[in-house]
């Protein structure tokens, strides 16, 4: 059974561009790792600082062993653009 992994971010103001523009670009990493189904931003249209991306995946330990391979230059990068640490979680 498959399961969708929601992650949640928040952009500091006026940078909401600029952390969608990072999210996109890390999405093709995404998409290729081993158990991954499908991965989806999507932006709120009432609120574009509001930002999501929507993971189907094979197993919660394949998302997991995919998070090893994101780089901490990668992390630092993503930070500058955010308000607030994201948020996750698993669902099925």
């Amino acid at each position: 059974m498959s399961i969708t992994r929601i992650n949640n971010f928040r952009a500091r103001e006026h940078c909401a561009a600029e952390l969608k523009s990072f999210l996109t670009g890390i999405l093709p990493d995404i998409r290729a790792s081993a158990g991954c189904l499908s991965c989806e931003l999507l932006q709120d249209h009432a609120d574009p600082t509001r930002i999501v991306i929507v993971e189907i995946w094979e197993s919660i330990e394949a998302h997991r062993a995919s998070l090893a391979q994101v780089s901490p230059e990668s992390i630092r990068q993503a930070k500058q653009f955010l308000a607030a640490t994201p948020s996750g979680g698993y669902y099925s």
